[in-house]
């Protein structure tokens, strides 16, 4: 399937760069998606560059009411057919519910859950009726379990799973593939953007390097897996929800959103990402 074209939202940074790194090494055409045209390109001709493939640029904020609608259109007047869809922008704010301003609130439900829905409602029945496809769904494990101080957070990403798993199943015998990425925490933008660098699930958690997500994330959608949680440690916070009670995971995750003393601050955005980056 290494001829088929991607989409992939939220392609600047983080995550969503490290899966166009996956599907541009392996041979994909790509079309990444995200605000900043400039970052965008820098994005493009990297990975043109060193992969040899190549890579269109949609500056689009998914926020805005007619983003994903002019993405399709734009797409279809230039003949380009989507056979892989990545659904990976996303964002969060961390705040006593009531203390949010209404509109950030509302701007998590937009990008998280509302231009999730339309991308894959447009691009779907096209999948569909070709017999041929694979979405790619980046939840979270705070979709598993409440959030208080990132109450609408964990709600939008509640929504993506189950809309992923539902899906999932209706598409069965339809050669269309649903796959919900779920990682835990992950050093990327959205833990500055959140203001979340000073909190104890930054500092103290386990956080993973976007390129470890980004690639079991690959292997999963292209294997046909449905959910796929990277990491073992992630994997035994979701399997324990199953014993404890929603009170307790609530309590759990607050206590991890709660900021640490200046002194216990030792991790910065980018310090994982840099070493994973070494590495390679």
């Amino acid at each position: 399937m290494n001829n088929d074209t991607v989409l992939i939202t939220g392609a600047s940074s983080g995550i969503g760069k490290e899966l166009a790194r996956q599907f541009a090494k392996h041979g994909h055409p790509l079309v990444i998606v995200a605000p900043v045209e400039a970052e965008l390109q820098s994005v493009a001709a990297e990975l043109s560059n060193e992969y040899n493939v190549p890579v269109q640029v949609l500056a689009k904020d998914l926020t805005d009411e007619d983003a994903v609608e002019e993405i399709y259109t734009e797409l279809r007047s230039a003949g380009t057919e989507i056979e892989i869809l990545v659904n990976n922008a996303g964002l969060g704010h961390r705040g006593n519910f009531w203390e949010v301003p209404l509109e950030q609130l509302l701007e998590i439900l937009r990008l998280n859950v509302e231009a999730v829905l339309k991308l894959t409602r447009y691009f779907l029945p096209e999948m569909v009726s070709r017999g041929h496809g694979r979405v790619l769904n980046t939840a979270s494990i705070a979709g598993f379990e409440p959030g208080p101080m990132m109450a609408t957070y964990h709600a939008s990403k509640a929504f993506v799973l189950s809309l992923s798993e539902s899906l999932a199943t209706e598409l069965k015998d339809t050669g269309v593939t649903l796959t919900a990425l779920c990682p835990g925490p992950v050093d990327t933008d959205f833990f500055p953007k959140a203001e979340m660098v000073e909190t104890k699930v930054f500092q103290k958690g386990n956080v993973m390097a976007p390129q470890e997500v980004a690639e079991a994330g690959y292997e999963a959608l292209m294997n046909g897996e449905r959910t796929v949680v990277p990491g073992a440690v992630n994997k035994a916070m979701v399997f324990s929800r199953r014993f404890l009670p929603e009170s307790g995971q609530a309590k759990m995750n607050e206590k991890m959103y709660q900021e640490v003393p200046p002194e216990d601050q030792k991790r910065e955005r980018g310090d994982i990402e840099a070493k994973a980056a070494a590495r390679e």
